[in-house]
């Protein structure tokens, strides 16, 4: 009798967890308080992060955490403590729909794409094999396919599919070109004869890069860094002087992987003449367009990614400039020969031999993941309801606010711009009155507690950078929502930390 007492009280938690009528209340105060919050952050109120020491934020997030309703607590009790957890969470976060956020290559998302990816996230749509997640199959195949079209690619000579990040993009594209580069690398490892295979990188390539040579096997030390021109882009000479080299001491090459843009200053490197070079020593070509393959969606500005098309693989988040949540990340081959090139495993308690073509469709057999969570809900969404006109509108006034605070700090005679800027990453430094003879160093640090000032203020929300080992302040305008006059605000903002920090020094 106890056991059967026991076991109906676990089974009224159970129910009392998975009502739907709670769901739908819940649902409610969800809605309205999203809406509500959005609202007041996207016209600019309250702070872009409230900021709170780390090991504060822990203690308050346990506190909060071990405030368990009593068991049976009735629907309405759940539904205010749902609200109370809700507001905590909306209090808390850092606030990228501000129009001061201008920091990390995230972006404030169209709101409703949240909504397509709740659906999959209520319902657990997974991947792995076809029949774990047929819609969610489809519908990332569809914009696989679509953003293929837009590379410049013909449906059903390309392939791709979606990952967890840029990161976990490169890899799988890398290990693509590492299996091709050694046909039973493998199985057997990848040295040849004692010569381990290189790596040739554009110098300012994401630390992903190293990171995956690291994961193959290749080793970090075998990155070889190309050098870059006057505007940080890869050098084609110097790549088909580095490239010769190696294919005269028979050194095997993985891959050559340019970017379109590198991180620092948003650099889109001569893709054109670097396919000409690799297709003339024979080299795979991965572009890492995490951040600019965007650029292909807009008329405007798809001259900074000419010859993408002839790559053989290429990355591109849509957690980024296709402003959708993260983690949408698209690996995308030129050649669909390549799809299955990554992983040769069998896994018979999962993959049907008896339905081969399903491999197609398969996700599990080209991923590193095995269950992977429908990432591509949002995009599909989104793109299923405003078209690729709102996307391309997004990139040209976020690329358009980054060259409108290009001239506004060359017209400040107390900033500096680093760079001309190609699309909306700007790099530049606040120089007070008097300063302008600052040791670089001095400058350099001031640079740094300058920008965890701001971000702490909750003013704004910028990040740091180093161009040529010297601190520099780096802004990614990546939110449609920012106006020129939040970049005026900027700038005031800045100068008034700076003040504040140059009279804390003197008293």
């Amino acid at each position: 009798m106890t056991a059967d007492l026991s076991t109906e009280q676990a089974r009224e938690r159970i129910r009392a967890a998975y009502d739907p009528t709670l769901l739908k209340q819940a649902g409610y105060v969800l809605v309205e308080a999203l809406a509500d919050h959005l609202a007041g952050v996207q016209q600019g109120q309250g702070p872009v992060l409230p900021w709170q020491a780390p090991e504060d934020l822990v203690c308050e997030a346990a506190e909060v955490r071990d405030q368990i309703p009593p068991a049976g607590t009735d629907r309405a009790a759940l539904v205010d403590r749902f609200r109370q957890l809700l507001a905590t969470m909306l209090e808390k976060g850092l606030n990228l729909h501000h129009p001061h956020y201008i920091g990390h290559q995230v972006p404030a998302p169209v709101p409703i794409a949240g909504w397509f990816d709740a659906v999959g996230s209520v319902t657990n749509q997974c991947m792995a094999i076809y029949d774990m997640g047929p819609w969610a199959t489809a519908v990332e195949q569809s914009m696989v396919r679509r953003l293929g079209e837009q590379i410049g690619w013909r449906v059903g000579e390309f392939a791709g599919l979606v990952t967890h990040g840029g990161s976990l993009a490169n890899f799988t594209a890398l290990l693509t070109a590492r299996n091709i580069a050694s046909p039973d690398g493998w199985e057997q490892g990848v040295t040849a004869d004692g010569r381990m295979p290189v790596l040739v990188v554009h110098s300012d390539a994401h630390y992903c890069v190293a990171r995956s040579a690291g994961m193959l096997g290749l080793g970090t030390r075998n990155v070889l860094r190309v050098g870059l021109d006057s505007q940080r882009r890869m050098d084609p000479n110097r790549l088909d002087e580095l490239l010769s080299d190696l294919r005269k001491r028979n050194r095997p090459i993985v891959a050559t992987v340019a970017c379109a843009c590198a991180t620092p200053i948003g650099a889109f490197d001569p893709l054109e003449a670097i396919a000409d070079i690799c297709r003339r020593h024979d080299v795979w070509l991965h572009v890492d367009a995490a951040h600019g393959g965007c650029a292909c969606l807009s008329a405007r500005h798809r001259h900074l990614i000419a010859g993408i098309e002839r790559a053989d693989s290429l990355v591109w988040d849509a957690h980024k400039m296709l402003f959708v949540p993260a983690l949408c990340a698209l690996v995308l081959y030129r050649n669909a020969a390549h799809r299955f090139e990554a992983f040769r495993q069998d896994a018979p308690y999962l993959f049907d031999p008896s339905a081969p073509g399903m491999a197609e469709y398969d996700s599990g057999m080209r991923t590193v993941e095995c269950t992977k969570r429908a990432a591509a809900f949002g995009l599909w969404g989104v793109w299923s309801m405003f078209g690729p006109q709102l996307l391309a509108d997004m990139v040209d006034v976020t690329f358009d606010m980054g060259r409108l605070l290009y001239e506004k700090l060359l017209a400040a005679p107390d900033f500096e711009p680093l760079h001309e800027p190609e699309c909306n990453i700007v790099v530049f430094r606040h120089v007070p009155s008097g300063w302008q003879n600052m040791a670089p160093e001095r400058l350099g640090r001031f640079q740094l507690e300058l920008r965890r000032r701001l971000i702490q203020s909750g003013d704004f929300y910028i990040v740091s950078t180093n161009l040529e080992g010297i601190g520099a302040l780096r802004v990614t305008i990546i939110n449609p929502l920012t106006t020129p006059r939040d970049l005026d605000q900027l700038l005031d903002a800045l100068r008034a930390q700076a003040a504040r920090m140059l009279s804390d020094s003197t008293s």
